[in-house]
Parts: C-alpha cells; structure tokens; sequence
C-alpha cells in the first residue's frame, strides 16, 4: 500500500510537472483544464493520507483517472498521434457550442484561437465550414485557400474550395482547381461530376463529354456518368447518343425516372409514339417525373385520336403541376381538349397578379421557368427544357420531315440489330 503511494505520487507528480511545462512552453490556457484535473486527482490522494482513511473503489479510480490517466492521453496525443492539444481542445468545445446553437461563440472562440496560432489548418477547415453552412462563400473561399495554402494535401479540402468558387459563380477558378485535383487524383468521381457541371453551366458540352468518357474507365458502372453523358448529348442534339447513355443509366438504376422521362421525350421527338408511351408510363411511378409524364401522356393521346384519355391525362398533369396549363393554352396541338381542362386557382392568381402578354418572350419565360419535373440538379432543368423546345420545334416539321426522320430511325435500328447478331455469330 505504501509502495503504491509513493509510485502515485512520483508519477503524478512528474505528470503535473511535464504538462504545467507545456503550458509555459505554448502559452495556451487550455492545459489549465488539465493541470486542474490532475491538482484535483492528487488533493483526493492527499486527503486520504492526512485523514488516514481507505477510500473506496469509486475514489480511487477516480483519482487514478484524473491524476495519471488524463494527462497520459494528453501526451499520447501530442507525441504517437502528432495532435495539437490545444488545437484539439478548442475544435471540442467549438463543436459543443455549435451543438448548442452557439455557433457564433463557436466563432470567437476559433478566432482567438487563430490569433495565436495562425498555422492551425484544423481552425481554419472550421470557420470555412461555419461560412460555408451560413452561405458567405467569400469568407469560406478564402479560410479553404489558407487550409489549401498551409496542406496541399488536403484534397478535401481543395474540393470544397472549388465547391465554393463554383457556388459563387467564380467558374474558371472553381474548374482550375478541380483540374489540378483531377491530375493527381483522377478516379475521383466526385471531382469528375463538379467539373463536369462547370463546363456545363459554361456550355461546354464536348469538354464535358470528353471528361465523362474518362472517368468511365474508372467507373465503368457508374449511373451518374451515363446520366451526365446523356444529358451533354442531349444539348448538343445528337439524341441517338443522348438516348445510347439514357438507357445505359436506365439499366443500372431503374428506379431513377429522369433518364425515362428524357428517353419518353426522345422518342416523341422522333415520333416514336408506342417507345414515347412506354418511358412515360414509367415515369408517373415517380413523384420528380409524374406531372411532367402525365403532360406528354395527353400528347400522346392527342396523336392517337383518343381525346377522352387526353384529357383525362392532362387534368392529372395540371392537378400535381398547375404551371402545365400554360403549356397547355400555349401549345396547339391541345385545341380539342383545351376548354375540357379548369384553370387552376394558382393560375388565376398569378394572371391578377400580372399581366399576360401574348408573344414569343411570354413562351421563353415559361419555358425557362419550367418545374414541372421538379430535378435535384439545375442541369437536369436546362436538359428537360431543351427537349421540351426540340418537342415544339418538332410539331412544326412537315409529315415529310418526320417520315425522313422516322425513315433514318429505323435504319439506323436495322444496322444496331446486325451488328448485334454479327457479334453473337
């Protein structure tokens, strides 16, 4: 028993000394935390000495706990895991704050913190992350370019810089840094998709493709890649391309409906009406696609000469998406069913609201208002509305021009099922 004393106190002792040491040595108050912890476990040993009195399990652990094993973790962390401490600390009760719905306490806290040590790349990733959540993309560009700056390392955080960039229009930054990632870490999916939605915001549809192409070595299973090449085909209007990635997507998740609803639209657009039908009937199975469905659906029926379907299609159409019934009045091919369909009452607001004008710029708007299917990404939007321009545009072709079209469908389908049969032979 009195040999474990004196182990405890030499020990303890020793503890206190190296860690009172550090915090003369950094000048950093968060080992005072510590230093009190230890005095604690150490008063609680001394105590048991001048009274003379056992303590109890609970004690002594406890001790044991404050006074030895506390500031030995302390030390593991600086010297086998190369932590900072006080880095360490300050990013603990930060997140405590910010859990607590402190977060601009959080932000002073890492700010002073900063002050003292401006190098500290774990305090910066923090209040980037903080602006970052409150939407100040400048402050958040520039504690990622210091993160960056201090680790070149650091690709998360080089990704999240060109996130940011990208969220603040600075594309050509945002694509140079994804670029300089891209080279050193070219497998990277996540990389290959923000850069890939940078050149298409830009309109760069053959660098987007060629990116995607790449990537698919890599990830040759990918539904995000397939998609991606889909919808840069789409806008380049090679639609035979467009439909190939659709229905690779389609094949490795069929339970995503944007590829349907742009394969249903591809196929109108030809004039395949029984391919169009199919895909769109599939995509009423999803809440994103059903109104936009519903809507091709009637145009459909309108083609074959079924108006009661028709109609009854296109009342479900402006049911889930009111914003239909503008497409609805503005396309003549709905004539015969057009006084069947009840304006919906947000409709009637937004006319008293304001004005109608009946010229080309009111069809532009509408169109580039567009929600009808309601995508997860902005490109999703500008694909869907560049297939429902083709569409219009298609209506207005001679019976010609789509026999011509049809006519070149078809052969190229013929020339699809030999290749296919010479391949198995």
């Amino acid at each position: 028993m009195i040999i474990e004393k004196i182990f405890f106190n030499l020990i303890a002792i020793a503890l206190f000394t190296i860690i009172f040491m550090k915090l003369i040595h950094k000048n950093d108050t968060s080992y005072i935390v510590i230093l009190i912890l230890e005095f604690i476990g150490i008063t609680i040993n001394f105590i048991e000495l001048f009274l003379k009195v056992p303590l109890n399990a609970f004690f002594r652990v406890l001790l044991y706990f404050l006074a030895v094993l506390i500031p030995l973790w302390v030390l593991w962390l600086e010297y086998f895991k190369k932590m900072n401490f006080p880095e360490f600390f300050h990013l603990i009760v930060a997140k405590i704050l910010v859990k607590r719905g402190l977060q601009e306490q959080a932000k002073i806290k890492m700010t002073n913190f900063l002050n003292r040590n401006p190098n500290s790349q774990v305090a910066h990733k923090f209040m980037a992350q903080c602006y970052e959540k409150e939407q100040n993309y400048e402050a958040a560009i520039s504690e990622y370019r210091k993160v960056t700056e201090l680790n070149r390392n650091d690709l998360d955080a080089a990704y999240s810089l060109a996130s940011m960039l990208n969220k603040n229009k600075q594309n050509d930054q945002a694509a140079e840094v994804l670029q300089e990632i891209l080279r050193r870490k070219p497998e990277d999916e996540k990389i290959t998709n923000l850069l890939g939605d940078i050149y298409f915001e830009q309109e760069k549809y053959k660098e987007a493709a060629s990116l995607y192409m790449t990537a698919l070595r890599y990830h040759p299973g990918s539904y995000e890649l397939y998609y991606s090449l889909g919808m840069v085909y789409t806008m380049i209007n090679d639609f035979s391309r467009a439909k190939e990635f659709y229905e690779k997507a389609a094949k490795i998740n069929s339970m995503n409906f944007h590829t349907k609803l742009s394969l249903g639209q591809i196929a109108l657009a030809y004039g395949d009406l029984e391919e169009a039908e199919k895909y769109f009937m599939q995509g009423i199975k999803s809440e994103e696609t059903e109104a936009g469905s519903y809507y091709y659906l009637s145009k459909i029926a309108i083609l074959k000469g079924d108006e009661e379907k028709a109609t009854n299609y296109m009342k479900v159409a402006v049911n889930l998406e009111p914003q239909n019934y503008k497409y609805l009045q503005k396309d003549p091919i709905f004539t015969p069913i057009r006084q069947e369909i009840p304006k919906p009452e947000k409709i009637e607001k937004q006319e008293r609201e304001e004005v109608q004008k009946e010229t080309d710029e009111e069809m532009k708007q509408i169109i580039q208002e567009d929600e009808r299917e309601k995508p997860t990404k902005e490109k999703e939007k500008k694909v869907f509305r560049h297939l429902f321009k083709t569409n219009l545009l298609m209506e207005n072709l001679s019976k010609e021009d789509l026999m011509m079209m049809r006519n070149k469908r078809e052969k190229q389908k013929m020339q699809e099922k030999e290749q296919k049969q010479q391949e198995q032979e």
